[in-house]
This record gives structure tokens, sequence and C-alpha cells, in this order.
């Protein structure tokens, strides 16, 4: 175990900060592409940007929590929840 012993709390403040770097980064959290592209993509520009950095090594985080979570059975919800369908 990771040490996260209230998952629902521990992935609602986490997802709380992805959020909020990601807003500052300009990423969509809705496009996987630009969650991929933080994640895999480096720039030499990059190493100054403390808060692309703190954005990605949240989002590492957050997929190793919902890897544990999975492992011990439980389902994680999704960063960014679907659209609500039109009635």
């Amino acid at each position: 175990m990771s040490g996260f012993e209230h998952y629902e709390r521990e992935l609602r403040e986490l997802d709380h900060e992805i959020h909020r770097y990601a807003a500052v980064c300009g990423v969509d959290l809705a496009n996987r592409y630009e969650i991929d592209a933080c994640l895999h993509v480096h720039h030499p520009s990059w190493a100054e940007d403390k808060a692309r950095q703190s954005l990605q090594g949240l989002l590492i985080l957050r997929i190793k929590l919902e890897a544990e979570m999975l492992a011990l059975g439980m389902s994680p919800p999704a960063l960014v929840p679907p659209p609500a369908s039109p009635d």
C-alpha cells in the first residue's frame, strides 16, 4: 500500500490540484491528446516551467493512485466527468 488510506479524500485533493495546474498551463483535461502530450512530450523550454512540471507530476501520481485502487478492487472516478447527455 502506498500510504493512501483515504482514497476518496486523497483523490479529491489531487484532482483539485490537477485542475488548478491544468488551467494555469492551458491543458484541456477532457482532451486525452493534451494530457498525453503533457506526460510524454518534453520541450527544452519547459525546464523552467514549474507549473507544467507540477502538472506532469500530479498526473503521474494520479495514474499510480488509480492503479493501486484498481488492484484493491476499487473503481476510481474519472478525472473529468463525462458530459451530461442532453435531455
